[in-house]
C-alpha cells in the first residue's frame, strides 16, 4: 500500500486515494493529505439498471449499431443560417468540416430515429423497430429503381415488419403515425420494399407470413376492454372461421367477430366503438355482420352462449 508523510501524525503513513472525490486521505488520522489530483485510471460508466451497489462498468460509450458503417463517435458542425457573425468564416469553416468529419451514416441515423418516433406513436416493441432498421438498411443498401419519398420507406419498412412479427398494423394507422402521409405512396413503398427482400407472395406463403385475423384480435380486444372469457371466445371463433368462405379482409373478419361476441357479453359494445376500433367503416361492419352472423352456432364456443342466446343474435 502506498505511504505519504502526514503532517499530522508526523510520519509516514499509509494512504487511500478516493477517486471519486480525487482526495488523497490518511488511514490513520484522516486528514486529507492532497485535493482534487488527477485521476489517471480508465473512465468507466455504467449502463446498468441495476442499483449502483451492484457494479457493472463499461467502457464510456453505447453499444456500437452494426447497421452502421461508422464504428467510432463523429462530429458534425452546422452553420446558423441568416446569422451574420458566421458568414465570412463559412467558406474555411465549411472546408475543414468536409474534409475530417463527414458523416456516412447520417441519412441512416436520420431514417432509424424516424422509425423510432413512428413506432413510439404505435406503441410497437422495441423488436419491430429493430427489425424495421433491418429491412431499411437493406433497402437503402439496394439502391434499386426508386424508392420513393422517404417517409413512405420508413412507414413501409414499419408495416413490413410488423407483418412478419405477427402484430401486423393497417396502412390507415402508418398513415397517421407518418403524420397523414398519403396511403397509395405508402403500399407502393411496401411493394418495392417486398421486391427487394425477396418477399414475393410465393415466398411468404411459404414461410408462413402471412396475416390473418387472429393476428389484429389481441389488440382491439385490449383497446376495447373486454373480458379475458370474451377474448378467449373470440380466439376460438375467429380460428373456425376458417373453415369458411368468407371473402373479406382479416381485419373486417376480427371486427365483425368481436362486433358479434360482445352482443353476446354482459358488457355489451355499439357498432360505432368497434368501428372506431378496428377502423371498418359501419356500413362495411354491418354488411359483413349479416354474412357471418348465420353462422354463429358454428362459430360461437358452447361454453361461451347457449342456442337460445344465439337465436337472438341475427
Amino acid at each position: 500500500m502506498e505511504e505519504t508523510y502526514c503532517s499530522d501524525c508526523k510520519r509516514f503513513t499509509a494512504v487511500i486515494s478516493d477517486h471519486s472525490s480525487g482526495d488523497t486521505i490518511c488511514l490513520e488520522c484522516g486528514l486529507v493529505l492532497e485535493a482534487y489530483f488527477i485521476d489517471d485510471t480508465s473512465e468507466w460508466r455504467t449502463f446498468s439498471d441495476e442499483p449502483a451497489a451492484e457494479k457493472d462498468p463499461h467502457r464510456v460509450g453505447e453499444k456500437s449499431n452494426p447497421l452502421l458503417t461508422t464504428v467510432g463517435l463523429t462530429t458534425l458542425i452546422s452553420i446558423p443560417k441568416g446569422a451574420a457573425e458566421y458568414r465570412s468564416s463559412s467558406k474555411s469553416l465549411g472546408r475543414f468540416r468536409h474534409v475530417g468529419v463527414q458523416d456516412p451514416d447520417k441519412g441512416l441515423m436520420d431514417a432509424f430515429n424516424a422509425i423510432r418516433g413512428m413506432s413510439d406513436r404505435l406503441g410497437l416493441a422495441e423488436t419491430v423497430k429493430d427489425l424495421a432498421n433491418e429491412i431499411y438498411k437493406k433497402t437503402d443498401d439496394a439502391k434499386s429503381g426508386k424508392v420513393g419519398k422517404k417517409d413512405a420507406t420508413i412507414a413501409a419498412c414499419l408495416y413490413v415488419a410488423c407483418e412478419k412479427l405477427k402484430n401486423p398494423r393497417r396502412i390507415r394507422e402508418l398513415s397517421w403515425a407518418a403524420n397523414g402521409l398519403s396511403e397509395k405512396k405508402i403500399g407502393r413503398a411496401i411493394k418495392h420494399i417486398k421486391h427487394i427482400s425477396n418477399d414475393s407472395e410465393e415466398e411468404t406463403r411459404d414461410e408462413g407470413v402471412s396475416v390473418n385475423a387472429g393476428d389484429f384480435l389481441r389488440r382491439f380486444c385490449s383497446h376495447l376492454g373486454m373480458s379475458n372469457q370474451a377474448v378467449k371466445a373470440t380466439q376460438e371463433a375467429v380460428k373456425k372461421t376458417a373453415e369458411l368462405d368468407i371473402r373479406r379482409s382479416p381485419v373486417t373478419v376480427a371486427a365483425t367477430v368481436i362486433y358479434m361476441i360482445t352482443q353476446l357479453s354482459v358488457d355489451k359494445k355499439q357498432i360505432q366503438e368497434v368501428s372506431a376500433v378496428t377502423g371498418v367503416a359501419e356500413v362495411t361492419l354491418k354488411k359483413s355482420y349479416k354474412e357471418i352472423c348465420p353462422y354463429a352456432p358454428r362459430l360461437v364456443p358452447a361454453w361461451f352462449a347457449n342456442q337460445d342466446a344465439l337465436k337472438k343474435l341475427c
